[in-house]
């Protein structure tokens, strides 16, 4: 069975005074014709990633402003997750292709889930590969189809796009973060939307700086010394290893230095805890080196606590769908370094915002330079947070939506 997520209410009108009066009516102006239009969001997990964290607050926030909006998380075992990883990993570049049997398994599960799926939806949007195949195995069930594309698909191995092609070019309308991830060959309905933070979130919110310093004192920080950290899933694509070796560099120079890698384990990711294991392994028993997740109580209020104490926050990526980490870092003023991938550098304006890198060394270098340089990373800050509030918060993606409802219905 699918299974229905509960989600908080949130009012649009507690925005006003973060993004202005003007997008606020905006959103208002373009509801006003969806109103009662009954829509489904579809999904792999309902916790862990950004993809999870996106929706629990876009759904409570198209219930408020009018639509019939709920969100269903698909039904898949160990079998199911494990082809979709494989999956995830081939489209994000990785040379071992999807097997027969894996493609197999995930037609049989996208079987299931399709039959499993009610029916009477105005539009039904599908989020990443693994239910991609519900919208061409039931297409009556919803009058319109979105597929939502998360992940770096700018290098796919090139078996694993062609046979899952089939499935996504039917879409009516497809969204992908930026125009370099569109698949040749998709070419009607595409959409360049990126995601977005909310800046209300208790992963967010304001948390003062006693606040965060007490909350990271209770994990082991020792908040009298500089600290870098990371925040996201334990995935060699984060590449936290090499953030460990970037760590032992500044350390050399700045032996006072801590490091924090924050992750979250989520159910659609069975590799996750082995990659874990082999981030603790590489770490060799360094006292300073704390590595968390949501297993060890670090929930939202905790990573906005290390994001808004670190002196440098990290994400060195070597794939990257987006990487919401990085503007949640920003709206937090803090300086920022990380990998030249994905959707990294559509956050991040080189040496005004942040330094964005291709190596363990240049990470390493950029990470000494603003913690020998308070004023560097105080401008790098500033600059940071009023773009991400231009361009990343929770109401622009709103409205994005409701155009593209707009559109297909």
């Amino acid at each position: 069975m699918l299974t229905p997520v509960v989600v908080a209410r949130k009012s649009l009108a507690d925005y006003t005074h973060i993004v202005g009066r003007p997008l606020i009516e905006e959103i208002r102006e373009l509801a006003e014709p969806l109103k009662g239009a009954r829509i489904v969001h579809l999904n792999a997990t309902s916790y862990g990633g950004g993809v999870a964290e996106i929706l629990h607050t876009l759904i409570p926030l198209m219930q408020d402003v009018g639509l019939d909006c709920e969100w269903h998380v698909i039904y898949g075992q160990e079998e199911f997750f494990q082809a979709t990883k494989v999956m995830h990993n081939a489209l994000q570049g990785n040379p071992q292709a999807v097997s027969d049997e894996q493609w197999a398994v995930w037609h049989q599960y996208n079987e299931m889930n399709a039959r499993e799926l009610s029916r009477g939806w105005d539009c039904c949007v599908v989020h990443d590969p693994q239910p991609a195949a519900i919208a061409t195995l039931e297409p009556g069930k919803a009058r319109a189809w979105v597929w939502r594309c998360h992940i770096d698909v700018s290098s796919p191995n090139p078996a694993t796009m062609q046979r899952l092609l089939p499935y996504i070019e039917p879409y009516p309308a497809s969204l992908f973060h930026v125009r370099d991830y569109v698949p040749d060959g998709l070419d009607g309905g595409v959409h360049i939307v990126p995601p977005a933070i909310d800046p209300l979130a208790s992963k967010n919110m304001a948390l003062s700086r006693d606040d965060a310093e007490h909350i990271c004192d209770q994990i082991g920080i020792d908040v009298r010394r500089p600290l870098l950290c990371q925040v996201s899933r334990f995935d060699p694509w984060k590449d936290p290893q090499g953030v460990i070796d970037a760590y032992r560099i500044v350390k050399e120079r700045r032996p006072e230095v801590q490091l924090a890698l924050v992750g979250s384990m989520a159910s659609d990711d069975p590799e996750g805890w082995e990659f874990y294991d082999a981030t603790v392994a590489h770490a060799e028993g360094d006292p300073d080196i704390h590595i968390l997740n949501n297993f060890n109580n670090v929930g939202a209020v905790e990573v906005n606590a290390f994001q808004s104490l670190s002196d440098v926050v990290i994400q060195k990526s070597t794939r990257e769908g987006f990487g919401l980490t990085v503007s949640e870092a920003l709206w937090k003023g803090r300086p920022f370094v990380g990998g030249a991938v994905g959707g990294i550098p559509l956050q991040i304006q080189n040496g005004k915002s942040g330094f964005l890198v291709s190596s363990i060394e240049e990470c390493a270098a950029r990470s000494l330079e603003i913690l020998e340089d308070a004023d560097l990373g105080t401008s790098l800050g500033r600059y940071g947070k009023q773009f991400v509030r231009e361009n990343f918060l929770m109401p622009r993606y709103l409205r994005d939506y409701l155009k593209i409802f707009t559109e297909v219905l």
